[in-house]
């Protein structure tokens, strides 16, 4: 399953309502470490695929959700439970990091 792709219309079904954990990272495509990172993300959302929800929400594109959740570095990744953050990390970061905050 590829990644979710978020947006004001889907992100409270998407996110905040859903039964597994979510995964979401919070990019642009002018962020060339968001870029970097982008093929782990991918990984996870492969390997994790019925455990876990990835999704991608464009900051840009999204400024306000991005807003609300007090984004001010990309790339960040935060993981939803039951519809609140219970992680989040800043920047490039390892698969095993990424896998630790969905453990």
């Amino acid at each position: 399953m590829a990644e979710v792709i978020l947006n004001t219309g889907n992100f409270e079904t998407e996110v905040l309502k859903s039964e597994l954990p979510v995964l979401v990272d919070f990019w642009a495509t002018w962020c060339g470490p968001c870029r970097m990172l982008a093929p782990t993300i991918s990984k996870i959302a492969e390997e994790y695929e019925g455990r876990v929800k990835v999704c991608k929400l464009d900051v840009d594109e999204e400024p306000a959700i991005a807003q609300k959740y007090g984004i001010s570095s990309i790339p960040t990744l935060m993981v939803f439970k039951n519809g609140s953050v219970v992680q989040s990390t800043v920047g490039v970061v390892p698969k095993a990091a990424i896998e630790g905050m969905l453990a």
